[in-house]
Order: C-alpha cells, then sequence, then structure tokens
C-alpha cells in the first residue's frame, strides 16, 4: 500500500515531464481564427475578450498535455499548422 502512494506520484510526474515542448499548433489557431473573424481589428478584439478564458486555456492545455506529446512520441502533431499571425492595420516602416 505504501509503495502505491509512492510510485503513483512518480509515474504520473514523468508522464507529464516529457519536454513535449512543441509548435503549440492549437493555440496558434485559435489566435489566427480570431485574426480573420473580421476585417475590423476592433470587433476582433470584442470577440477575442469573451473567447479568451475559455478557448486559451483549452487550447494551451491540448497543445502541452495532448498535442505535442503525440507529435514527441508518434512524430505527427494532429492539429495542423496554422498561418503564420500576422496583426490588422499594420503600417509598414519603409
Amino acid at each position: 500500500m505504501k509503495k502505491s502512494r509512492i510510485l503513483a506520484p512518480i509515474l504520473l510526474v514523468g508522464l507529464f515531464a516529457t519536454s513535449c515542448i512543441g509548435p503549440m499548433n492549437a493555440w496558434k489557431s485559435v489566435l489566427h481564427w480570431n485574426s480573420q473573424v473580421s476585417e475590423s481589428k476592433w470587433l476582433n478584439e470584442l470577440l477575442f475578450l469573451p473567447v479568451y478564458p475559455i478557448a486559451m486555456p483549452l487550447a494551451g492545455l491540448g497543445d502541452v498535455l495532448i498535442f505535442n506529446s503525440i507529435e514527441f512520441w508518434g512524430g505527427e502533431n494532429p492539429i495542423s499548422t496554422p498561418e503564420p499571425f500576422t496583426p490588422q492595420n499594420r503600417k509598414s516602416d519603409g
């Protein structure tokens, strides 16, 4: 009984501490979706504020615990790489 109390936490830490730092595709997909919702950066921000507390933690946890681990152990991430994020209405430097 005492061994299982010690062994269980060690196995859990070993499972979740595999250094599966990956591309965070789910997180980036939420950001990309939000930047493409409308042409207005202000409307995108208004939509982002209520979505952020729910979608971003779920996407982040999904990436860290599931999708990046699958990529680490299997070699392929099940979430496709989103297009790069580009801010709207950005003035050029030159």
